[in-house]
């Protein structure tokens, strides 16, 4: 079984998905840490040295070189499904489970966020809603092709098991 979790950055996918690959018996991988681990630099270094478009590349190359494992749960970068065809990709190889969150809560998570976020730092709080407003808007053209949309508030862990298995 292969699970993809994806949705906009701070709505939960690596904290949900350590515990949702525990919870299913299957390995847990994070898109983020292991493209940071191949290529030695943060997600923000390498946005800062080397730009958007080549790290959307190598990002869509590590996916399909994660498509060799079976028996995973997958935490996808925000714009991870938005490139490539990547969606299509992952709706084609497993299952695919969109973790939906309000502007308000997501920008709420990502302002006191420990990590941080290259396509938002510097943002004042109401430009940092308009931001996520906008492109949320934008990438919800992909997200919604999900095989399954949750919640991200107050998420239950063993319901979102349950209902992977039913569609496994």
């Amino acid at each position: 079984m292969r699970v993809f979790l994806l949705g906009y950055m701070g709505c939960g996918k690596s904290s949900k998905g350590s515990k949702l690959a525990k919870k299913l018996n299957l390995n847990f991988f994070d898109l983020d840490i292991l493209f940071e681990e191949k290529y030695k630099l943060t997600i923000q270094q390498f946005f800062s040295k080397y730009g958007e478009n080549l790290f959307r590349k190598l990002e869509h190359k590590l996916l399909k070189e994660i498509l060799h494992n079976d028996n995973f749960v997958l935490s996808l970068g925000g714009g991870s499904p938005c490139f490539y065809d990547n969606m299509n990709l992952m709706n084609e190889s497993g299952i695919t489970v969109y973790i939906k969150m309000p502007v308000k809560a997501l920008q709420h998570r990502l302002t006191h966020a420990k990590k941080p976020r290259p396509l938002i730092e510097n943002r004042s709080p109401e430009k940092l809603e308009s931001f996520i407003t906008n492109q949320l808007s934008e990438r919800e053209i992909y997200y919604s092709k999900a095989h399954l949309t949750i919640s991200g508030i107050n998420l239950d862990i063993d319901q979102l098991a349950k209902r992977i298995i039913t569609l496994a």
